[in-house]
This record gives structure tokens, C-alpha cells and sequence, in this order.
């Protein structure tokens, strides 16, 4: 009973997350993409690309990642379990936005240095 609670706290939870960050590096990360880029096409594409990558890896991890837990028997490891997926959720998508930054920024380093 205690994992059926905690599998719909932690979908209902990380989906959120994960679908409102990624609403808004998509609208946000126009901006940063025609700083870099100077190319409107060129950058809506990488744009909807981004998201769409995004998306999956991290919707893809929470279903896989529910695979992976243990059997909960009470309340206290209902909450640590929930807490523990979700931070690691929420750092997922920190290390993919940095990562994506910093590509992005080398990327235009390189191109600039032609």
C-alpha cells in the first residue's frame, strides 16, 4: 500500500518538475540560442531538439527508476524513499541544463575561433 502512495506522490511530483523546467528553458533558452547562434531557424530547431531529448531521458528515468525500489512498510520510508528519488530527479535535470549550457557555449567558442 505504502509504495502505490509513494509510486503516485513521486510520478505526480517529478513529472511536474520535470515538464514545468522544461517549458521553461524552452522559452527562456531562445534567447541564450540567438545570442549564440545568430540564426532564428537554426536555433528554434536545436531549441525543439533540446526539448525533446530532455523530455525523454528524463521521463524515461522516472519510469525506469520506479522499477528499482524497494518494498515500503511504513510511513518514515515512504517519505525518505519519495525524497531521495525526487532530489535525484531534480539534480538530473541541473546537470543536464549545465551541460547543455556549456556545449552550447564551446560549441560557439569554436565556431567563433574559425
Amino acid at each position: 500500500m505504502f509504495n502505490i502512495i509513494s509510486y503516485v506522490i513521486f510520478l505526480s511530483i517529478s513529472s511536474y518538475i520535470t515538464i514545468d523546467v522544461g517549458r521553461r528553458c524552452y522559452h527562456e533558452g531562445k534567447a541564450y540560442l540567438k545570442y549564440l547562434l545568430h540564426d532564428d531557424d537554426l536555433c528554434l530547431t536545436i531549441n525543439r531538439i533540446l526539448l525533446g531529448c530532455y523530455y525523454l531521458v528524463n521521463l524515461g528515468y522516472i519510469a525506469i527508476s520506479i522499477t528499482s525500489w524497494i518494498t515500503i512498510n511504513s510511513v518514515e520510508d515512504m517519505i525518505t524513499v519519495t525524497a531521495i528519488r525526487i532530489g535525484s530527479i531534480i539534480l538530473i535535470l541541473c546537470g543536464l541544463h549545465y551541460l547543455n549550457i556549456f556545449i552550447l557555449y564551446f560549441l560557439r567558442n569554436k565556431l567563433t575561433l574559425k
